[in-house]
């Protein structure tokens, strides 16, 4: 088979594949808010097409070998249109928030294709207030979280006069045949005794390094294992839930966050999730629901991509389980706990045992990669997703138009009613809150916790005397 063939999904990136399901969408993406008028659809292809042959992932599609024989294959798409991703739309008047959140919601309740590149991006004419909007829509198995802001950001410009790039010539290499899939992965399975041979060769040659590898890796494993056998408490956030998604988005300054840190300790990122257990205690209160000691469970995706392999495709993120201790009422304790727990974790072997199933699903079938990644990501074990992504600190220009806001959009696994995304940019700090359309009619009830509970941390923090600029009120989005 032609070595123009060999680039592999990685475990990770398969299990990702294999995790979707009916109603459960394994696409991420973003809603990106301009200022400005639109630019014209023409100019926008022009644009995309000449940064394509910086991601030249985005012109590729799956390949799957014949009766699961391996991982899908990254291939070039013969076939390729750039109009079929890039896609124009407008809001009718008033092009209100609302609007745009329900435009949102049914792009993101539609699955990828995945006969074709796993990507759409829409341009959205008509926001009101001389705005436009870009939806960007991405299957997970394609980007990961800090290294998709590296490649998102192509189509991007650090000064308001468009960089001018002359779109390079493509032509796609043939598609494998069925024969050629299967003698690829005649190799790979091949090549398996090699590889454990090595390891083996190793080994021996270093026999004490390779006992404290195994000891650790074996540790670790039996974290993963013992998180497994204590699934996350139930609530309403772990229902079953339909293919159809509610979007909500919050805007605040990313000082205030800073103004907690230096206050209280801890990180940007515990006072992140401690400002989300706070939201999480309001809603489930609003709901009926008894909180006392209960302790939620967020799943906290980490990048461990070395920093040599930055802006590589491929994901490299370990499931982290971090706790939210909706059971506290004082919302400095809660961040006091959240802080020491993240720190544990952050210590535990949780990342390493994430690895040790990546190799170990390195040489298995795709039906037992499957059981494997069910293994590290059950539902069973978290109630929610949370991630937080640092963005640019500096603004970013599509064709001459500042990016005002960058609200990212994470997934539903099964079972889960809400997924929580959080990024920093220029400033400020955008919530982007994804839900169940039946299961969370309240979403914006969430939304509007997550500013509560920020203002209470602000204000403990004033009060503690921490000097810094004064917080502005946290911006709800225009139409709200």
């Amino acid at each position: 088979m032609p070595a123009r063939h060999k680039d592999r999904l990685t475990p990770i990136d398969a299990s990702f594949l294999h995790q979707e399901r009916q109603a459960s969408h394994m696409h991420v993406g973003a809603v990106l808010i301009f200022e400005g008028p639109a630019p014209a659809y023409d100019e926008m292809l022009d644009q995309v097409e000449s940064r394509l042959h910086l991601v030249p992932r985005y012109r590729q599609k799956l390949a799957f070998p014949p009766l699961e024989t391996g991982r899908p294959l990254w291939v070039d798409d013969p076939t390729f249109n750039l109009e079929y991703h890039v896609r124009i739309t407008a809001l009718p008047g008033p092009g209100s928030e609302q609007q745009l959140r329900n435009l949102c919601g049914r792009i993101f309740s539609q699955r990828l294709d995945r006969s074709k590149p796993l990507w759409e991006a829409w341009l959205v004419h008509g926001l009101e207030d001389n705005r436009f909007a870009l939806i960007s829509k991405t299957h997970h198995a394609l980007i990961d979280g800090i290294a998709g802001v590296d490649l998102a950001s192509v189509l991007f410009d650090v000064d308001p006069v468009p960089r001018r790039l002359e779109p390079e010539p493509w032509t796609p290499n043939p598609e494998p045949t069925r024969a050629e899939l299967l003698a690829e992965s005649a190799k790979s399975f091949a090549r398996t005794p090699f590889d454990l041979a090595g390891r083996a060769l190793g080994a021996v040659q270093h026999p004490q390094r390779a006992l404290g590898t195994l000891r650790e890796s074996s540790e670790a494993l039996g974290e993963v294992v013992w998180a497994g056998l204590n699934p996350a408490p139930s609530t309403p956030l772990n229902v079953p839930i339909g293919p159809h998604r509610r979007l909500t988005r919050l805007h605040v300054r990313l000082d205030d966050f800073k103004l907690v840190k230096n206050a209280f300790g801890g990180t940007v990122n515990d006072v992140v999730l401690a400002v989300v257990t706070g939201a999480l205690r309001r809603w489930l209160r609003s709901r009926g629901v008894r909180t006392e000691g209960v302790e939620l469970r967020a799943l906290v995706p980490m990048s461990i991509r070395p920093e040599a392999e930055r802006g590589e495709l491929g994901n490299r993120i370990a499931a982290m389980r971090g706790p939210l201790p909706v059971y506290v009422d004082d919302p400095v304790e809660r961040l006091r706990i959240v802080s020491e727990a993240m720190q544990g974790v952050k210590e535990s072997k949780q990342a390493l045992g994430a690895e040790v199933i990546a190799g170990l699903e390195n040489f298995a079938p795709p039906t037992l990669l499957a059981q494997a990644s069910r293994l590290n990501f059950s539902t069973r074990l978290f109630n929610l997703i949370v991630t937080n992504v640092p963005g640019p600190q500096f603004p970013l220009y599509l064709l001459g138009r500042e990016l005002l806001e960058l609200v990212p959009v994470a997934f539903l696994p099964e079972d889960h009613a809400l997924a929580v995304a959080i990024m920093s940019y220029n400033g400020g700090v955008d919530f982007g809150l994804l839900g169940d359309y039946d299961a969370m009619d309240d979403i914006d009830a969430v939304r509007d916790a997550i500013a509560e509970s920020l203002q209470e941390l602000v204000e403990a923090a004033r009060a503690a005397g921490v000097t810094g600029e004064p917080a502005a009120r946290s911006r709800q989005p225009a139409g709200q």
